[in-house]
């Protein structure tokens, strides 16, 4: 296949999976193995991780009236009732905090793991499982936290932990893992689909700019050559690199928007149905179509 034409198919896969809670690491799996790329070049490593960028820029593009309010009100918030631990910046940074330190520490699980499709496979069947009966069970009770702002630093840390299982098993959708989490913290579904919004941006510039860091400067290049050795760089894959860029970032930007309409009328269900089969799908065929 045109190296063009399958970068626009992956920039596609990207920016429709990257927030949605259905995993865009393992779709992304599942499309490189089905148009046979080889998931130890250097260069597809490192596409794969800036593609994400894309998706990135257009959450932070979408949210940043609401960043630059937080920013404006911080630390006394809206109702002058927060302060520097309770302000939902504060919040966010906590909830990162959280993630990101079990996840450096489970950092060679998770390789591991995003090596297995039987573990992703598992991740997206128990993880809609587990989606859907949490959707259902919040939507019979009425929540006490309806606004970032009502949210307190306990249940920023919890968010934060549940979502280092998207991480160390891929497949379990960051987005998933943290809007169930909010509902089982008491937020209603409108504050934790934001939260979870806001959570993603440092999450994902920190993860994606580690992993593309380790690509460019591998720990075993001992000088500038040798890890620019790792992954040549021509016209043409710069072109590759950019338009794939350039879809996800325009196909995020469309679903996060439709994402945040569909969530406060119709809940989680239609994604957890998705996970479920596809987690199935993946455990009785992946293994003959897609490898192990």
């Amino acid at each position: 296949m045109n190296d063009y034409l399958l970068s626009v198919l992956l920039g596609i896969v990207e920016g429709l999976t990257e927030f949605l809670p259905v995993s865009s690491t393992a779709h992304l799996r599942i499309a490189e193995a089905l148009m046979h790329i080889d998931l130890d070049d250097p260069y597809w490593k490192m596409y794969t991780i800036v593609i994400q960028l894309g998706a990135i820029l257009a959450l932070c593009l979408l949210f940043l009236g609401r960043i630059v309010e937080f920013l404006r009100t911080f630390p006394r918030g809206e109702k002058g009732d927060r302060n520097w631990l309770s302000h939902p910046m504060s919040l966010t940074v906590i909830a990162f905090v959280f993630t990101a330190v079990p996840s450096l520490y489970l950092s060679k699980r998770i390789a591991k793991n995003l090596s297995s499709l039987t573990a992703m496979a598992l991740a997206l069947l128990i993880g809609g499982i587990v989606m859907w009966v949490v959707d259902a069970w919040a939507n019979r009770r009425d929540a006490d936290t309806t606004d970032v702002e009502q949210m307190n630093i306990l249940q920023a840390i919890w968010i934060g932990l549940c979502q280092t299982l998207s991480a160390v098993f891929p497949g379990t959708s960051r987005s998933m893992s943290t809007i169930a989490a909010g509902q089982l913290a008491d937020l209603d579904r409108p504050t934790a689909l934001e939260f979870s919004f806001l959570l993603s941006i440092p999450t994902m510039i920190a993860a994606t700019g580690y992993d593309l860091l380790k690509e460019i400067h591998p720990s075993h290049a001992t000088t500038a050559a040798g890890a620019a050795a790792q992954v040549l760089m021509t016209g043409d894959r710069w072109m590759v690199l950019v338009i794939g860029f350039v879809v996800s970032f325009i196909v995020a930007l469309g679903v996060v928007e439709w994402f945040l309409f569909w969530v406060r009328k119709h809940g989680f269900a239609l994604f957890a149905i998705y996970r479920i089969l596809l987690g199935a799908a993946l455990l009785l065929f992946g293994s003959k179509y897609i490898g192990s």
